[in-house]
């Protein structure tokens, strides 16, 4: 391919992107180029192409040239705030246009006198596929003059190219508060096993996919669809394995559940405070301050100063890691964010360019996140002002390792402390003893913030917004924060001291029964005992489920220890998280499913081939199967877990007994090598509609059948569970996936096998007495809806349970048996 000519798209002085005062361009955030401080008020096309984005701001153009390059040409620093005024765009998206065609006019004073800047960055934002092979810059330009000549990067053996080309679709934000921290780091960590580089754009702006912080400064909000790019030899995987990361971002809440008993859960007082986590409290006040170590500017040489912030990384990354571990929940997702963000490629090459400018490794880290914040702080959304917590929290936390200040201890707070604070950071809260504070009360109003995700966890109201003169109040006077109506009250008399307290009572013993219910063995009203267990995919979420009453894992899943690696896990790495798991379920059953790989779990060492419709080809038992030195040595440490006897084996997506005979065939081959018991009990998951109808002549071969309803309901419904337009109607209430949950049952009760429900409808407590009806005498959910689901089954006789399953048997589809569970348990309420 012949090399692309851009031309000069303004007259004025061009200069290196290393001297345009912003950290976005200068830092190479969007991708490589030159910048012109112009002289002239038309912006012109500096080659042939194609507009690909003209933002309602008129304040800059993307193109597509003729040779492929994507082009950024942004007018001024800072001029998405002016919203249009001054500028006036000449093309639309999807116009074609000549070298020197007009493409924006612009008032060179009004932008003088409302923006930061008037230079111009011209960006080449596909640096990975095309390289800048001569540019004019520090001298004056005329319009049409020579700018840069760029070249398409060859495809060279080993390179991201070598064997790949180049693919190009759409994501579609589906997230409440839209592509904030958590998301982002998901994202780019979804990106580290593909052999491609990618970028993602919109309005204006293109994003290295690999960068969180660069991901973050595209202000993608919900609803938004961004134009995704891709080259490598993997560049067709990349738009699946986003999807999927965005669809695990988007599993993980948002927000901890409201209170349904608070009337303003979230919603801001008439004083302007906001409820960000319901609930009373009273108790001494407690001040909680940042402190910031002081750092020398100037460093003692690059390659030491670029040593210390790399080793400082190193050990903070490994402390984070370890907290996440030992903390899990919202805590490890919240943790595994920071731990991106130490590696983000876009915040340590600003690091590193100040380091190599003579600065000190701490400087050097400081200068380059305000940088990134200031690159947040041009997104107009609050919810993307409240992620920059997350970066000044990680700033603060390297800035301490570096000066050996991570031993500083954290205050001393008296029983029952309220917290006030300006504003408080994740990494401060997750320092305190969470079981001294009663409440948190902070002046800044970021109720998206991770504190208020992290209160909502723990169960402790939160206020946001509330007036600065409490940062004055004497640290130990007693104040009622009253997260219910919003309301702070500073040294209450004694009787209104007293109705508080009463409040409090009254909701903790509320709290206490529920508790002691959910620790109890569930049993319909009647006395039939129905178990209900737990899907964890952690030790940590093992911990929970137990403190939420689960009676056993129900399913263990095993593809967070294989995703996003190079190569397998071996024996003894996974039966060092398979023991933990057990060790944490304190002797109940542990039901452990063997990988589920493929269709929306691909593992990239696996290397498998290529499918058109992976959810109908290689995946579950049959790539297992197709892999048995990966499921040899999942096995083995399955059979390695003490005390002999503790787990179940689990296979996903099993439509033959030969599937069942085969994994028996390994257990007895590999289990007298580690000690194991061969006759260990083989249960299989019902996924398919084969499985379904042919449950008869499976339950003689597995030892206990457990239900997938996701997967079950996406084959029989033939509906992708993925599908934008369809996905809505994918519901495993529908009457025909009953009718099939009804015939499993009657089938392996006829042979004496225990059926459980696995999937999603298993954490519906509206469903739980449906399912008990259908035969279903095991229930495994999601540990904190536990609760819900004993006090549902609680609450009918069995003869009740089957008969409100007969008549959803005949409804006429999933919303007239959604209909028929609302009415039934508003029935219960009343």
């Amino acid at each position: 391919m012949s090399d692309i000519l851009l031309l000069t798209p303004l007259p004025g002085w061009a200069i290196p992107l290393d001297e345009v005062d912003d950290e976005v361009f200068a830092g190479r955030m969007l991708g490589d180029g030159i910048a012109v401080d112009p002289t002239d008020g038309t912006l012109r096309a500096p080659c042939d192409g194609e507009v690909t984005t003209v933002p309602e701001s008129a304040h800059a153009v993307s193109l597509r040239a003729a040779g492929g390059a994507e082009l950024l040409l942004h007018v001024g620093i800072d001029t998405v705030a002016l919203k249009g005024e001054g500028f006036e765009a000449l093309v639309r998206e999807g116009q074609r246009v000549s070298a020197g065609d007009p493409l924006l006019r612009f008032d060179l004073d009004r932008i003088a006198r409302g923006a930061r800047s008037l230079v111009t960055p011209v960006i080449v934002t596909e640096p990975a596929r095309f390289r800048i092979v001569e540019r004019r810059s520090g001298r004056l330009l005329r319009a049409g003059d020579t700018l840069m000549t760029l070249r398409e990067i060859a495809a060279a053996a080993g390179s991201l190219a070598a064997t790949g080309g180049a693919a190009t679709g759409s994501l579609q934000i589906a997230l409440p508060h839209g592509l904030h921290a958590r998301p982002a780091a998901i994202v780019a960590q979804a990106m580290r096993p593909l052999r491609a580089e990618a970028t993602l754009s919109l309005r204006g702006r293109t994003a290295d996919v690999r960068s969180a912080v660069s991901l973050l400064s595209l202000g993608a909000r919900h609803g938004d669809a961004l134009a995704l790019r891709s080259t490598g030899v993997d560049a067709g995987l990349v738009r699946g394995a986003l999807e999927r990361a965005l669809a695990q971002a988007a599993s993980v809440t948002e927000m901890p559940p409201a209170d349904p008993n608070a009337p303003s859960a979230r919603s801001s007082s008439p004083a302007g405070v906001v409820i960000a986590s319901p609930g009373i409290a009273a108790g001494p006040l407690a001040r909680v301050a940042h402190r910031t170590p002081e750092i020398s500017e100037h460093g003692a040489g690059a390659l030491v100063e670029t040593q210390r912030l790399d080793e400082a990384r190193a050990r903070l990354a490994a402390r984070l890691r370890r907290r996440a571990a030992a903390g899990g929940g919202v805590a490890a997702e919240i943790l595994g964010a920071h731990v991106a963000f130490l590696d983000d490629p876009a915040i340590l090459a600003l690091a590193y360019r100040h380091v190599s400018a003579g600065r000190s490794a701490g400087f050097a880290w400081r200068e380059a996140m305000n940088e990134a914040l200031r690159a947040l702080g041009s997104v107009d959304d609050a919810h993307f002002a409240a992620r920059a917590d997350d970066l000044r929290d990680l700033e603060l936390q390297l800035l301490e390792e570096l000066a050996a200040a991570t031993g500083s201890s954290a205050p001393t707070l008296p029983a029952g402390a309220i917290l006030v604070a300006r504003d408080l950071l994740p990494s401060q809260f997750m320092a305190l003893d969470a079981t001294r504070i009663a409440a948190i009360c902070t002046v800044s109003r970021a109720t998206t913030s991770h504190v208020a995700i992290l209160a909502g966890a723990h169960g402790l109201p939160m206020l946001a917004g509330v007036d600065a003169s409490l940062l004055d109040v004497p640290e130990g006077t007693t104040v009622v924060v009253d997260a219910e109506r919003g309301r702070v009250e500073i040294a209450p008399g004694p009787a209104e001291l007293a109705e508080i307290r009463s409040r409090i009572a009254a909701r903790d013993r509320a709290s206490a029964r529920s508790r002691v219910a959910a620790a109890l063995d569930c049993r319909t009203a009647d006395g039939e005992r129905i178990a209900v267990w737990a899907n964890v995919g952690s030790a940590a979420e093992a911990v929970a489920a137990v403190a939420s009453g689960a009676e056993g894992c129900g399913l263990l899943r095993t593809e967070f220890l294989f995703l996003d690696r190079k190569a397998p896990p071996d024996r003894a790495e996974q039966l060092a998280q398979y023991q933990a798991v057990a060790d944490a379920m304190a002797g109940r059953p542990v039901v452990v499913r063997t990988l589920d790989a493929g269709s929306d779990k691909p593992i990239p060492f696996l290397a498998m081939p290529h499918q058109d419709n992976p959810a109908l080809g290689l995946r579950g038992i049959r790539a297992g199967l197709w892999r048995p030195d990966i499921l040899r040595a999942q096995l083995e440490a399955i059979l390695s877990v003490r005390p002999v006897g503790r787990c179940r084996i689990l296979l996903p997506m099993v439509n033959e007994a030969a599937e069942i005979e085969a994994v028996r065939a390994l257990v007895r081959e590999v289990a007298p090598g580690v000690g194991g018991d061969p006759g260990i009990a083989i249960g299989i998951m019902i996924e398919t509609p084969a499985a379904a109808v042919n449950a008869a002549r499976l339950a003689a071969h597995a030892d206990f059948f457990s239900i997938g309803t996701n997967d079950l309901t996406q084959y029989v419904l033939a509906i992708d569970r993925t599908h934008p337009l369809l996905s809505q109607g994918l519901d495993a209430l529908h009457p025909a996936i009953l009718s099939l949950i009804h015939s499993i049952c009657t089938a392996a009760g006829a042979a004496g096998l225990p059926v459980a429900v696995c999937g999603g409808l298993a954490s519906e407590p509206a469903a739980a007495s449906l399912l008990v009806g259908l035969g279903v005498a095991e229930l495994s959910a999601a540990p904190g809806i536990i609760p819900a689901i004993k006090d549902a089954v609680r609450q009918r006789t069995l003869a009740e349970c089957r008969a409100l399953a007969g008549r959803a048997l005949e409804g006429a589809d999933a919303a007239a048996v959604r209909a028929l569970l609302a009415d039934a348990m508003a029935g219960e309420s009343q």
